[in-house]
């Protein structure tokens, strides 16, 4: 991807919008076919499977929610004049960390912290 940081994160941010407004789009018509089917979840063998599908086309809208969070708090942080520091230690995140993931907050090591 090329461009300057403000670039990288608004395509990131358009990428991730519309992969939102697909994910609800998904889950209005897994919706919509199971108030169609009248299946009982609990006693219909394909139930199960609409609940799963409800729930994970759920979870992937949380996830992209999410994800338009971080890319929004690194959208602030670079008109603030704060991106590409780690929100941790201070410390400049490199720069190979911002290219495959520009909403870091984070350098490698205070990352790797927060996984433990």
């Amino acid at each position: 991807m090329n461009g300057g940081p403000r670039e990288r994160l608004r395509s990131e941010r358009a990428a991730a919008a519309s992969r939102l407004a697909g994910l609800e789009r998904e889950l209005g018509s897994v919706v919509e076919s199971a108030s169609q089917a009248n299946t009982d979840d609990e006693h219909d063998p394909e139930g199960a499977t609409i609940a799963y599908e409800r729930q994970h086309v759920a979870a992937l809208i949380s996830q992209a929610k999410d994800s338009l969070t971080e890319i929004d708090a690194a959208i602030g942080r670079l008109e603030a004049g704060s991106y590409g520091r780690c929100a941790r230690c201070g410390k400049p995140i490199a720069p190979e960390r911002l290219a495959v993931r520009p909403s870091a907050s984070t350098c490698i090591k205070c990352a790797e912290r927060n996984r433990r």
